[in-house]
């Protein structure tokens, strides 16, 4: 009886042995709730490259952008309290019914459904803005519209490094361009409250800041500057374009 036990002893050591031999080969990239198994599982091919769930929310969200700045915009337009406010209304028509368009038609050719309404919220925004006058229009007007950008901002970016399909990449960029000139356009009507931002993305940060000390007032030297080394030939210019400039050299989105 003693040399059974001592003979399923032995087992049971060799088996759970290869047991932990073999388990480093079970990749834990592959287990149920990482990242890479989530991008998996919420991906279907496409003949342009995955689509992943993060490019199909991307349709999603530049869809609802422009169900809600456009009304926005034609408001700004019709009221026109200032020269600056009607030219940011201005561009988000332009640049949202632009944006639509080419929404429209990758999501036709992907095969995703897309809203036909404004989400709660941005409906609430519109109730606001209709409500509002005088300053207080002014004032949400520009903070509502370049906080709701800022956000779309961050999104639009992160999607166009890590999207592998084409089509989404393309849209990103689009999107991307046309996002900044909106911010800016909306910055430029001086009544964009930058602590309120600042103050709303620091309240959901979740890392401490890293960089450099801050000033001590001394002077600090002067670094040398960055280029390429001997003589070098380039042809590109700077970009992007001056501000406010949107690009209308895009070819035309197929439908």
């Amino acid at each position: 009886m003693r040399r059974i036990n001592g003979t399923a002893l032995i087992i049971a050591a060799l088996v759970a042995t290869l047991g932990a031999l073999a388990f480093p080969m079970w990749s834990y990239a592959d287990r149920s709730g990482t990242g890479p198994a989530n991008l998996a599982a919420g991906s279907v091919a496409t003949q342009w490259g995955p689509l992943s769930a993060a490019d199909r929310d991307l349709l999603v969200k530049v869809r609802l952008a422009g169900l809600w700045e456009i009304p926005a915009g034609q408001q700004a337009v019709e009221r026109a309290p200032t020269k600056a406010i009607k030219e940011a209304g201005d561009h988000l028509i332009v640049g949202h019914t632009d944006l639509d368009k080419r929404t429209r038609a990758v999501a036709a050719q992907l095969g995703v459904e897309l809203p036909n309404q404004p989400n709660p919220q941005q409906q609430g925004w519109l109730d606001e803005l209709t409500a509002a006058s005088g300053q207080t229009y002014e004032q949400k007007f520009a903070n509502l519209l370049r906080a709701s950008h800022g956000k779309v901002f961050a999104v639009i970016a992160q999607v166009r490094d890590s999207t592998r399909n084409s089509l989404i990449r393309q849209l990103a960029t689009d999107s991307n361009q046309t996002v900044l000139d909106h911010i800016t356009m909306l910055e430029a009507t001086g009544r964009v409250d930058f602590d309120g931002i600042a103050n709303g993305g620091a309240a959901t940060a979740t890392a401490s800041p890293s960089g450099p000390p801050p000033p001590s007032g001394d002077t600090p030297p002067e670094p040398p500057p960055a280029g390429p080394s001997g003589d070098v030939s380039t042809t590109s210019r700077p970009s992007p374009a001056a501000p406010g400039d949107v690009n209308t050299d895009r070819p035309e989105p197929q439908m």
